[in-house]
């Protein structure tokens, strides 16, 4: 199976270099500057499971494609889906699977709408990874899950290929039957981290020990109830294993919205905090801790376009 990594970024970079570990013909997708990096350095990753050094890894530039792929693992920044499709549409041929693990639902809107749903996936990753600044992968926890599946739930002999592929790689594979429901899950919890850190500029554990545990709870739930409405309500042992991280003690955990926030990178505001609030049915009872969160992310970004053009 032929698989087209779309970029070697911290997330594309882990799953695709631990696929090439495990002797899968991976190409990666990469821009000028970052397949220059690739040729100096090797694709190099730090990890708790283990250190990883691809001398020459396989790349390709877009303008360089030039026949079908049978995989494509899409793992952009939300704010880049559109540039991405462009770069990487002549590698989809009729036979092409598309396997997505954005944050959010939007970027399924836009994949079935150039492609065609047959040909996209549901999917999501579970890891904390950074590049650190000589383009090595830094994975910052034990950490590192991959869950796809058919979006109608029903069993494929694609999936079962795609899923004997990946399950080779030194990472954690999940072939799920209701891959919708977990993607709300996840967004419906990193929303609310994502929600509540960035207005505090804090850490779970500092906004606790600020005597904000109620405030924590209280944006999960307002997440929780998007998704309810939308027809995926968090499971009970969801709910209860993600309250209990939104408001424990000492937490570290920060949401990597507001890591972007604080190197002054850009965010996924719309895509992670403003998609959700398009889809909500009824107004909560009080204040929207949500919309709040979006509109103090949406002037930081504001902010930081106005300095960056000023």
């Amino acid at each position: 199976m032929r698989i087209l990594v779309v970029g070697a970024g911290a997330i594309g970079g882990y799953f695709g270099g631990r696929l090439l570990q495990a002797n899968r013909a991976v190409t990666f997708l990469v821009r000028e500057r970052r397949a220059a990096q690739l040729s100096e350095t090797g694709l190099v990753i730090r990890s708790p499971a283990g250190d990883l050094h691809v001398p020459a890894p396989p790349v390709v530039l877009a303008a360089d494609l030039r026949h079908p792929y049978d995989l494509i693992l899409l793992s952009c920044k939300a704010y880049d889906l559109e540039s991405a499709i462009e770069s990487f549409a002549p590698a989809v041929g009729p036979g092409t699977v598309i396997l997505p693990v954005l944050n959010g639902m939007r970027h399924l809107d836009v994949l079935d709408a150039r492609f065609g749903a047959a040909a996209v996936l549901g999917g999501q990753c579970v890891i904390s990874a950074a590049l650190d600044a000589e383009g090595r992968i830094l994975h910052l926890n034990d950490m590192h899950g991959l869950t796809f599946g058919e979006r109608s739930g029903r069993p494929s002999e694609r999936a079962q290929a795609i899923q004997a592929q990946l399950a080779a790689a030194p990472f954690t594979v999940r072939l799920s039957d209701n891959i919708l429901q977990s993607m709300w899950e996840k967004w419906t919890f990193i929303a609310a981290a994502a929600a509540v850190t960035c207005l505090m500029r804090a850490a779970l554990g500092d906004i606790h020990a600020a005597g904000g545990a109620d405030l924590s709870a209280q944006v999960y739930e307002e997440c929780a109830q998007i998704a309810t409405e939308a027809g995926y309500a968090p499971s009970a042992p969801m709910r209860e294993r993600s309250l209990a991280m939104m408001t424990a003690a000492g937490s570290s955990l920060t949401a990597s919205m507001l890591r972007d926030i604080e190197s002054g990178g850009r965010t996924e505001a719309d895509q992670i905090l403003g998609d959700l609030l398009q889809r909500r049915k009824s107004k909560p009872a009080g204040q929207s801790i949500l919309a709040m969160a979006h509109l103090h992310v949406k002037a930081y970004d504001a902010r930081r376009k106005r300095e960056l053009s000023g």
